[in-house]
């Protein structure tokens, strides 16, 4: 089982080796720990996990290797025929009857109730329609039926929880490889057009050659490097609702910075309005003017918003509307002046798809954009450096 052990979290994408399994079988030989499944479950996580990322991870393989293996208080199951408990431990239940089960109400309701019963409660049940418990119909517990309720622990029958209380260490601090710096950078790529531009710098090797051989003595010849001639310019929106998107915007801007070596950036707060700034630390300080910057950079440049587009809609119709500073012109009269100057222009959006329809400045947004507003997904950046790429400055 150890062996399966080691397997599924190698699977997983947890670097475990053989090494750590024998330091492992080591501990447990020497019985630097208490027989308890609690203990071997941390001696065994510290043994393979080196980054907290993978935490989540780890408990997922562990429940999956071990699951039925240990009872609460460490003794070895009962083997009982699968058949059996299926029968004892969840009711079955006709449309019929479960159309007669009601709701206990709204969520303030359904949550005071378990409240309650976590108070009240003092052992095990399973089959009924008020406890916590196993099958039956009651709204707390899992294998059964309710049409509102809260599932602790157990697998998803009905798709019907409106919360599940289950334990997941550290969920959100999975390292996924859906995203990240790298992955980013792959996107990013579809914008490229290479040109020599600049200083000699580089040998062209081909030349030389060929010169030498024509001259009869060493002719050396220097040429500029091949770099991706594309021109990028960021706008940043930061702060407030923005927060909880900054490692995600971090990765891509560290990405975009690798990628162009023509890049500028700015950054802006909700809305674009008559200035921006590089440091946030001195955005009232030091300040550009928007004007300067339309007619600093040229029509060529590919210009990229990174925001969540959520305002208030004043903030983009309205003259004064910012929440920070009396906006002599409207958000919206900024963003169709770059819209005209830049062909080249797209919207990231960090928030889920899903989402968008639901807010109106987000839509204000899409609509003052043509509709080139894309999530900050690897698809949606694929898409946006694809449409980028049609449009030529």
């Amino acid at each position: 089982m150890l062996l399966n052990f080691l397997d599924e979290l190698r699977a997983a994408g947890i670097p475990a080796s053989l090494k750590e399994h024998l330091v492992l079988l080591e501990a447990l030989d020497r019985e630097v720990i208490e027989q308890s499944p609690e203990a071997f479950y941390y001696l065994s996580r510290a043994t393979f996990v080196k980054d907290e990322g993978l935490l989540d991870r780890f408990d997922q393989v562990f429940q999956k290797i071990f699951k039925g293996v240990f009872s609460d208080y460490g003794q070895n199951p009962v083997d009982i025929p699968e058949d059996w408990l299926k029968a004892v431990a969840e009711k079955f239940l006709s449309p019929e009857e479960m159309e007669k089960i009601k709701s206990l109400g709204d969520w303030d309701e359904i949550m005071e109730t378990l409240k309650k019963r976590l108070e009240e409660q003092k052992g095990r049940h399973q089959g009924g329609n008020k406890w916590i418990g196993t099958g039956g119909t009651s709204p707390f517990g899992n294998g059964g039926y309710n049409p509102e309720g809260v599932r602790i622990g157990g697998e998803s029958r009905h798709k019907r929880a409106i919360k599940v209380w289950e334990k997941r260490e550290f969920a959100n601090l999975d390292n996924t490889r859906e995203l990240g710096t790298r992955n980013i950078k792959m996107a990013l790529r579809r914008l490229r057009r290479f040109a020599r531009e600049g200083a000699a710098d580089e040998l062209d090797l081909d030349a030389t050659i060929k010169g030498t051989a024509r001259q009869g003595f060493l002719d050396i010849h220097m040429r500029p490097e091949k770099r991706n001639a594309v021109k990028l310019l960021l706008f940043l929106d930061v702060g407030g609702s923005m927060d909880p998107h900054i490692k995600l915007c971090e990765e891509l801007f560290s990405a975009a910075t690798a990628e162009f070596k023509n890049l500028e950036f700015f950054y802006f707060h909700n809305c674009l309005y008559e200035g921006v700034w590089k440091d946030n630390r001195r955005r009232w300080n030091e300040r550009e003017k928007t004007w300067d910057v339309l007619h600093k950079y040229g029509h060529d440049y590919k210009i990229v918003f990174v925001g969540d587009a959520a305002m208030s809609p004043y903030e983009i119709s309205h003259p004064g509307g910012s929440v920070e500073h009396m906006n002599e012109e409207s958000g919206a009269t900024w963003l169709q002046r770059v819209a005209h100057t830049y062909p080249a222009c797209v919207w990231l959006n960090p928030e889920p798809q899903r989402v968008w329809d639901y807010n109106q400045s987000n839509k204000m947004i899409r609509q003052l954009l043509n509709n080139r507003m894309y999530p900050l997904t690897l698809d949606g950046l694929d898409d946006a450096m694809r449409e980028l790429s049609r449009k030529q400055g």
